[in-house]
């Protein structure tokens, strides 16, 4: 892929010294357990949640106060908090000159040990999850140096561990307020090159994401299996553009398009945002070591156990660090997605494609591909329409979608382009 020159200048090679500073300054809170304390200035979640305000205030200042800060909260209950907990999340709000669309970073901070339950036991949290929210506010003093078309959302949930309930608050926050957005980049875990029995994989992450979209009714779920569009959901689309956007980070990593939501039958902060029909991907590092993964601090016949900052990568955090600034930096620079993209041409050699105008966009991007294939490998662009016939390209025998291009070359999140939704019933 490539990035327009602008977005390109805001790729800023992340610190690894920083990254490292301000995990140490998490693992320092003893333990950020969503139900620990919110009054000791010095240990628990409420002493973590201020320090991620106040970092968010310090990129603010040199940025000349380009990044808001807001912290919501909300009262959850459920089996791991019986007598509820308040769960709360510090944004930090960079603000675009499109004023409804928007594109979230996100990472949790709070952390737990062997008992989900166990507010008080120290839980470093160095890789889960502290190494999110370092990735998170690194690229906010990458992205605050240069102004956005998308609003970005730098955000930082609590109550992941008790029931994804950080996510929670925010997804249903962005529907309330209604807005666009255009992505979610969920990062948890995404700190160590090596993983469980040492085995190291320091040349790739994985980034989860869904086909077949968890907030479609089964009409529109049949309705994408018989276009073959399972592979071309928005959350999909999102992935592949990441790995597209990977493959331009000088010296980066290799993006592994996990093919389901998240790893198998465990979840994160990204799936509040698929149930709302928001676009979300979750990166996680290629190899989990799972003794360093909500244990308690031991070691055992020569075994350590426990999420501390000897069990991370620096070096390899920097660079899924990367992939995120370039793909953020994409995202808030195009315009959005074409909505209600459509083809038709059944009984015919031919395949005509229809989508809705986009504000901003300065000209549509249509691509194909055989139905044989994973990645499109055909395009034509397309300035001042918003259809285009396909010639000698048979709807039966191709997938077609539709992306918005901006002035200076930023491309959207490619939109498939299905059999047109039929008309609502007459009322």
């Amino acid at each position: 892929m490539i990035l327009a020159a602008a977005a390109a200048a805001a790729v800023a090679q992340p610190s690894p010294a920083r990254l490292r500073a301000d995990v140490e300054a998490m693992v320092g809170f003893g333990t950020r357990h969503t139900l620990s304390t919110t009054t000791d200035p010095r240990r628990g979640i409420g002493a973590a949640r201020n320090w991620a305000r106040a970092r968010f205030e310090a990129i603010s200042r040199d940025c000349g106060g380009c990044v808001t800060v807001e912290r919501i909260s909300r009262i959850f209950t459920g089996p791991r908090a019986p007598t509820g907990v308040v769960v709360e999340n510090v944004l930090g709000i960079q603000r675009g000159r499109d004023p409804n669309r928007y594109v979230i970073i996100g990472a949790h901070i709070d952390s737990r040990v062997t008992g989900e339950m166990d507010a008080s036991s120290d839980a470093p949290g160095a890789n889960d999850n502290a190494s999110g929210v370092a990735l998170v506010l690194e690229a906010a003093r990458a992205l605050s140096k240069r102004r956005f078309d998308a609003t970005i959302i730098y955000a930082v949930f609590s109550g992941e561990e008790q029931g994804l309930w950080g996510g929670t608050l925010l997804a249903e926050t962005a529907r309330a307020r209604g807005w666009r957005v255009s992505a979610m980049l969920n990062n948890d875990i995404v700190g160590n090159s090596v993983g469980q029995g040492g085995v190291r994989e320091a040349a790739r992450v994985r980034v989860f994401s869904e086909g077949i979209r968890a907030s479609e009714e089964l009409t529109d779920q049949i309705r994408r299996r018989g276009d073959g569009g399972e592979d071309d959901g928005p959350s999909r689309a999102l992935a592949k553009l990441i790995d597209g956007e990977a493959a331009s980070v000088r010296g980066g990593l290799d993006v592994f398009v996990d093919r389901r939501p998240d790893r198998f039958g465990r979840g994160g902060d990204h799936e509040p945002f698929l149930r709302l029909g928001y676009p979300a991907v979750r990166f996680t590092v290629a190899n989990e070591n799972w003794d360093r993964q909500h244990q308690d601090l031991r070691t055992v016949d020569g075994v350590e156990y426990g999420d501390t900052v000897k069990g991370m990568d620096f070096a390899y955090l920097a660079k899924v660090t990367a992939i995120n600034i370039a793909a953020a930096a994409r995202l808030a620079s195009a315009p959005g997605a074409p909505e209600n993209a459509s083809m038709s041409g059944a009984i015919s050699r031919d395949t005509t494609v229809k989508w809705n105008p986009v504000p901003g966009a300065e000209r549509y991007r249509v691509r194909w591909r055989r139905t044989d294939r994973t990645d499109w490998t055909d395009m034509r662009d397309v300035t001042g329409a918003t259809t285009v016939k396909l010639t000698q390209v048979p709807v039966d025998d191709h997938l077609v979608g539709v992306s918005s291009v901006a002035a200076d070359g930023a491309e959207s999140v490619v939109s498939f382009a299905g059999r047109e939704a039929p008309p609502p019933p007459r009322r």
